[in-house]
Protein backbone atom coordinates (compact mmCIF):
# COMPACT_ATOMS: atom_id res chain seq x y z
CA UNK A 1 0.00 0.00 0.00
CA UNK A 2 2.91 2.44 1.06
CA UNK A 3 4.45 1.71 -2.71
CA UNK A 4 0.95 2.29 -4.02
CA UNK A 5 0.87 5.57 -2.89
CA UNK A 6 4.27 6.22 -3.64
CA UNK A 7 3.89 6.05 -6.81
CA UNK A 8 0.86 7.81 -7.47
CA UNK A 9 2.10 10.52 -5.46
CA UNK A 10 4.84 10.96 -7.60
CA UNK A 11 3.66 10.51 -10.63
CA UNK A 12 0.92 13.23 -9.75
CA UNK A 13 3.50 15.97 -8.68
CA UNK A 14 5.46 15.13 -11.55
CA UNK A 15 2.81 15.99 -14.13
CA UNK A 16 1.81 19.42 -11.65
CA UNK A 17 5.39 20.12 -11.91
CA UNK A 18 7.16 19.39 -14.45
CA UNK A 19 4.37 18.58 -17.61
CA UNK A 20 5.91 17.54 -20.74
CA UNK A 21 5.92 14.67 -23.12
CA UNK A 22 7.01 12.57 -20.26
CA UNK A 23 3.46 11.89 -19.64
CA UNK A 24 2.73 10.21 -22.42
CA UNK A 25 5.20 7.42 -22.29
CA UNK A 26 3.73 7.26 -18.32
CA UNK A 27 0.04 7.16 -19.17
CA UNK A 28 1.35 4.17 -22.24
CA UNK A 29 3.86 2.52 -19.65
CA UNK A 30 0.79 2.29 -17.11
CA UNK A 31 -2.00 1.68 -19.74
CA UNK A 32 0.45 -1.88 -20.91
CA UNK A 33 0.63 -2.85 -17.17
CA UNK A 34 -2.51 -2.93 -16.18
CA UNK A 35 -3.52 -5.13 -18.98
CA UNK A 36 -0.65 -7.24 -18.94
CA UNK A 37 -1.11 -7.95 -15.42
CA UNK A 38 -4.92 -8.74 -16.16
CA UNK A 39 -3.24 -10.94 -19.33
CA UNK A 40 -1.20 -12.50 -17.17
CA UNK A 41 -3.56 -13.71 -14.44
CA UNK A 42 -5.24 -15.64 -17.58
CA UNK A 43 -2.10 -16.97 -18.39
CA UNK A 44 -1.32 -18.12 -14.75
CA UNK A 45 -4.64 -19.83 -14.82
CA UNK A 46 -3.99 -22.34 -17.43
CA UNK A 47 -0.54 -22.79 -16.68
CA UNK A 48 -1.25 -23.92 -13.25
CA UNK A 49 -3.89 -26.15 -14.30
CA UNK A 50 -6.58 -24.02 -12.14
CA UNK A 51 -10.11 -25.75 -10.83
CA UNK A 52 -13.19 -25.65 -12.29
CA UNK A 53 -14.40 -23.28 -9.64
CA UNK A 54 -11.44 -20.94 -10.23
CA UNK A 55 -12.39 -20.34 -14.12
CA UNK A 56 -15.53 -20.07 -13.28
CA UNK A 57 -14.77 -17.07 -11.22
CA UNK A 58 -12.12 -15.70 -13.83
CA UNK A 59 -14.08 -13.94 -16.53
CA UNK A 60 -13.06 -9.98 -15.94
CA UNK A 61 -16.27 -9.00 -15.06
CA UNK A 62 -15.52 -8.11 -11.35
CA UNK A 63 -15.81 -4.42 -10.93
CA UNK A 64 -12.13 -3.59 -10.73
CA UNK A 65 -11.16 -6.05 -14.12
CA UNK A 66 -13.66 -3.93 -16.05
CA UNK A 67 -12.03 -1.07 -14.46
CA UNK A 68 -8.69 -2.28 -15.42
CA UNK A 69 -9.34 -2.06 -19.55
CA UNK A 70 -11.72 1.20 -18.61
CA UNK A 71 -8.42 2.67 -17.39
CA UNK A 72 -6.16 1.46 -19.59
CA UNK A 73 -8.16 2.84 -22.27
CA UNK A 74 -8.64 5.64 -20.46
CA UNK A 75 -4.98 6.36 -20.38
CA UNK A 76 -4.43 5.61 -23.93
CA UNK A 77 -7.17 7.92 -25.16
CA UNK A 78 -7.68 9.94 -22.74
CA UNK A 79 -11.51 10.43 -23.57
CA UNK A 80 -13.25 12.33 -20.65
CA UNK A 81 -16.05 9.75 -19.95
CA UNK A 82 -13.55 6.73 -19.92
CA UNK A 83 -11.56 9.33 -17.48
CA UNK A 84 -14.29 9.88 -15.03
CA UNK A 85 -15.58 5.89 -15.11
CA UNK A 86 -11.77 5.23 -14.05
CA UNK A 87 -11.79 8.28 -11.30
CA UNK A 88 -14.95 7.27 -9.52
CA UNK A 89 -14.86 3.10 -9.99
CA UNK A 90 -11.38 3.74 -8.88
CA UNK A 91 -11.50 5.21 -5.72
CA UNK A 92 -15.03 4.53 -4.62
CA UNK A 93 -14.64 0.83 -5.52
CA UNK A 94 -11.09 -0.28 -5.98
CA UNK A 95 -9.49 1.20 -3.27
CA UNK A 96 -12.15 -0.73 -0.72
CA UNK A 97 -10.65 -3.85 -2.66
CA UNK A 98 -6.89 -2.81 -1.90
CA UNK A 99 -7.82 -2.19 2.16
CA UNK A 100 -9.70 -5.81 2.44
CA UNK A 101 -8.47 -7.88 -0.40
CA UNK A 102 -10.50 -10.79 -1.36
CA UNK A 103 -6.85 -12.73 -1.70
CA UNK A 104 -6.14 -15.99 -0.17
CA UNK A 105 -3.02 -15.98 -1.90
CA UNK A 106 -0.18 -14.10 0.19
CA UNK A 107 3.48 -12.75 -0.14
CA UNK A 108 5.24 -13.79 -2.44
CA UNK A 109 2.83 -15.28 -4.64
CA UNK A 110 2.39 -14.31 -8.20
CA UNK A 111 -1.35 -13.88 -6.97
CA UNK A 112 -0.36 -11.71 -4.78
CA UNK A 113 1.82 -9.51 -6.77
CA UNK A 114 -0.89 -9.55 -9.62
CA UNK A 115 -3.67 -8.01 -7.15
CA UNK A 116 -1.63 -5.20 -6.00
CA UNK A 117 -0.10 -4.34 -9.07
CA UNK A 118 -3.55 -4.29 -10.85
CA UNK A 119 -5.32 -2.63 -8.41
CA UNK A 120 -2.79 -0.30 -7.01
CA UNK A 121 -2.65 0.55 -10.73
CA UNK A 122 -6.34 1.55 -11.64
CA UNK A 123 -5.95 4.03 -8.44
CA UNK A 124 -2.79 5.47 -9.68
CA UNK A 125 -4.19 5.94 -13.17
CA UNK A 126 -7.29 7.42 -11.66
CA UNK A 127 -4.97 10.03 -9.62
CA UNK A 128 -2.50 10.58 -12.44
CA UNK A 129 -5.40 11.26 -14.88
CA UNK A 130 -7.35 13.70 -12.82
CA UNK A 131 -5.37 15.53 -10.38
CA UNK A 132 -1.62 15.23 -12.36
CA UNK A 133 -3.33 15.72 -15.61
CA UNK A 134 -6.13 18.09 -14.96
CA UNK A 135 -8.95 16.13 -16.61
CA UNK A 136 -11.44 17.13 -13.86
CA UNK A 137 -15.05 15.62 -13.86
CA UNK A 138 -17.14 17.18 -15.72
CA UNK A 139 -20.59 18.63 -14.47
CA UNK A 140 -23.45 15.77 -14.12
CA UNK A 141 -20.08 13.20 -14.17
CA UNK A 142 -21.58 11.29 -10.99
CA UNK A 143 -25.26 10.86 -12.86
CA UNK A 144 -23.01 9.24 -16.10
CA UNK A 145 -21.17 6.69 -14.06
CA UNK A 146 -24.20 5.82 -12.18
CA UNK A 147 -25.88 5.03 -14.85
CA UNK A 148 -23.41 3.11 -16.66
CA UNK A 149 -22.30 1.17 -13.06
CA UNK A 150 -26.22 0.15 -12.96
CA UNK A 151 -26.51 -0.96 -16.35
CA UNK A 152 -22.95 -3.18 -16.01
CA UNK A 153 -24.38 -4.45 -12.23
CA UNK A 154 -27.45 -5.49 -14.23
CA UNK A 155 -25.51 -7.11 -16.78
CA UNK A 156 -23.33 -8.89 -14.45
CA UNK A 157 -26.41 -10.00 -12.38
CA UNK A 158 -27.73 -11.68 -15.46
CA UNK A 159 -24.77 -13.44 -16.07
CA UNK A 160 -24.46 -14.58 -12.01
CA UNK A 161 -28.15 -15.64 -12.83
CA UNK A 162 -27.24 -17.94 -15.63
CA UNK A 163 -23.59 -19.78 -14.53
CA UNK A 164 -24.42 -19.66 -10.81
CA UNK A 165 -21.72 -17.23 -10.75
CA UNK A 166 -21.09 -14.45 -8.19
CA UNK A 167 -19.18 -12.02 -9.86
CA UNK A 168 -19.47 -8.78 -7.98
CA UNK A 169 -20.36 -10.26 -4.89
CA UNK A 170 -24.09 -10.19 -5.94
CA UNK A 171 -25.12 -13.90 -4.63
CA UNK A 172 -23.25 -13.78 -1.54
CA UNK A 173 -20.47 -11.76 0.73
CA UNK A 174 -16.17 -12.33 -0.21
CA UNK A 175 -15.07 -15.39 2.36
CA UNK A 176 -12.46 -13.13 3.40
CA UNK A 177 -13.42 -9.98 5.24
CA UNK A 178 -14.37 -7.04 3.62
CA UNK A 179 -17.13 -3.91 4.44
CA UNK A 180 -19.84 -5.89 3.29
CA UNK A 181 -19.87 -7.64 6.32
CA UNK A 182 -21.02 -4.53 8.14
CA UNK A 183 -24.42 -4.10 5.59
CA UNK A 184 -26.51 -6.92 6.96
CA UNK A 185 -27.34 -10.21 5.46
CA UNK A 186 -27.56 -10.51 2.03
CA UNK A 187 -30.14 -9.00 -0.03
CA UNK A 188 -29.99 -6.16 2.14
CA UNK A 189 -26.29 -5.58 1.78
CA UNK A 190 -26.83 -4.94 -1.88
CA UNK A 191 -28.80 -1.81 -1.08
CA UNK A 192 -27.12 -0.43 1.53
CA UNK A 193 -23.78 -0.97 -0.99
CA UNK A 194 -25.21 0.62 -3.59
CA UNK A 195 -26.17 3.56 -0.94
CA UNK A 196 -22.68 3.61 0.35
CA UNK A 197 -21.24 3.77 -3.51
CA UNK A 198 -23.61 6.53 -4.25
CA UNK A 199 -22.49 8.70 -1.28
CA UNK A 200 -19.07 7.95 -2.31
CA UNK A 201 -19.51 9.24 -5.96
CA UNK A 202 -20.89 12.34 -4.78
CA UNK A 203 -18.26 12.75 -2.43
CA UNK A 204 -15.44 12.57 -4.83
CA UNK A 205 -17.12 15.03 -7.26
CA UNK A 206 -17.36 17.20 -4.33
CA UNK A 207 -13.85 19.14 -4.66
CA UNK A 208 -14.96 19.38 -8.56
CA UNK A 209 -17.81 20.71 -7.74
CA UNK A 210 -16.11 23.91 -5.96
CA UNK A 211 -13.85 23.74 -8.31
CA UNK A 212 -16.04 24.70 -11.19
CA UNK A 213 -17.95 26.90 -9.74
CA UNK A 214 -14.60 28.64 -9.28
CA UNK A 215 -13.67 27.92 -13.25
CA UNK A 216 -16.88 28.23 -14.98
CA UNK A 217 -15.08 27.82 -17.97
CA UNK A 218 -13.61 24.39 -17.48
CA UNK A 219 -17.41 23.14 -17.35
Amino acid sequence: MAVIAAIAAALVAGAKLRPGNWTISATRGLAALLVATEVGWWIYLAVTGAKDTELASALPLQLCDAAIFVAALALLLRTQLLVEVTYFWGLAGTIQALITPDLPQHFPSFPFFQYYVAHGGIVTAALFLVIGLGRWPRRNAVFRVLAITIAYVLVVGVIDAATDSNYMYLRSKPASGSLLDLLGPWPWYIGWAATVGILLLLLLDAPFRWLRRRNPERG
